[in-house]
């Protein structure tokens, strides 16, 4: 009888019919080898958000006809290698509920295992979109159907009349996301010119979970930039969250043209390009720059930025050089030295 030792190890020997989903910096499916190198302390967690490794676990066991869902935060250290006492713990926790055997676990009932996640430290709760997203992905991957709420949402983007905007719900624009097609697709790049901004934070909000085609991109970018001509951060940092999920020669060069002009550079844009568009960050000349704007902006906490950019696997090497190379007249050098006085590391 094999023991226990990892989340992976429990889901393997159990014959647990499970799907992994990223919960972090945006919702996407997750290997479950990714699980079980990270648990072995192979490899970092890829994508870490605020020292944690966050994931949904979806799953099934035995005769169960609903999933159920598990959703974990890992702490992680600096370098982004599992820091493992709480899980250990949390799974001393599930064998000591539901016996120490694979073959317990199989027969147990899903109330035991649910119930495994009241008062359990690693537990958290996503956001209202996080959550959308993960019951619109894992709803399409699992071949179920859509919410009642998707349908007034298609008619709506495809310029039927009868729906009002104001009555459309955030799980069914998210299982729209989750489900575009290239018609439907079409038909939301032609609506996005002309949507209401609460409808289109919302849908951008979603948009950011999903890879973007070049035309729906240009569309955003063009609303976002229509929205900061009138002063609607909230509309303009949407629309650069979703464009963060774009090719880099779409996402990119709009980043460039934003970090060029430091008036356009507050701390909600330079937020929501660290948090969604960081994979355009790993760029010779755009990260220094981003890192510089940081460094001048009043609003921004450079020290938690460049922390939670040196987690990210990708990042952390680009991060650290940076900050060693940042010139000693630039505002990037004067943060640092800042820290140092004040006893920081």
């Amino acid at each position: 009888m094999q023991a226990i030792h990892r989340l992976h190890d429990f889901f393997t020997l159990t014959g647990a019919e499970v799907r992994l989903y990223h919960m972090g910096r945006r919702v996407q499916p997750c290997a479950l080898e990714t699980l079980a190198d990270f648990e072995s302390g192979q490899v970092p967690w890829p994508e870490p958000w605020q020292g944690r490794a966050r994931l949904a676990l979806v799953f099934r066991l035995g005769d169960m006809s609903d999933p159920l869902i598990w959703f974990l935060a890992l702490p992680v250290d600096e370098q982004g290698l599992l820091d493992a006492a709480q899980r250990d713990a949390f799974l001393e926790r599930l064998l000591s509920t539901l016996g120490r055997s694979a073959e317990a676990l199989e027969q147990s009932d899903g109330g035991e295992i649910d119930n495994l996640m009241k008062d359990n430290p690693l537990a958290f709760t996503p956001s209202l979109t996080f959550q959308a997203m993960l019951h619109a992905r894992a709803s399409a991957d699992l071949e179920r159907p859509a919410s009642e709420h998707l349908e007034p949402v298609e008619a709506f983007l495809s310029g039927q009349g009868g729906h009002d905007w104001q009555a459309l719900g955030l799980q069914g624009l998210a299982d729209h996301v989750a489900r575009l097609t290239p018609e439907t697709e079409a038909s939301l790049v032609a609506a996005i010119p002309q949507l209401h901004s609460e409808v289109l934070t919302s849908l951008c909000y979603c948009l950011e979970h999903v890879a973007l085609s070049a035309e729906l991109a240009e569309a955003l970018r063009q609303r976002g930039e229509q929205a900061a001509s009138q002063g609607d951060i909230e509309t303009f940092c949407a629309c650069v969250r979703a464009v963060g999920n774009a090719p880099d020669s779409l996402a990119g060069d709009w980043f460039d043209a934003l970090l060029a002009d430091s008036d356009a550079c507050g701390p909600d844009t330079l937020a929501a390009i660290a948090a969604r568009g960081w994979q355009h960050l790993e760029h010779a000349e755009r990260l220094p720059l981003f890192l510089e704007r940081v460094a001048e902006c009043d609003g921004a906490d450079f020290l938690a930025v460049a922390r939670d950019l040196a987690q990210i696997p990708r990042l952390r090497l680009p991060v650290l050089m940076t900050l060693r190379q940042a010139p000693k007249d630039s505002a990037t050098a004067r943060r640092l030295a800042a820290v140092k006085g004040t006893g920081g590391h």
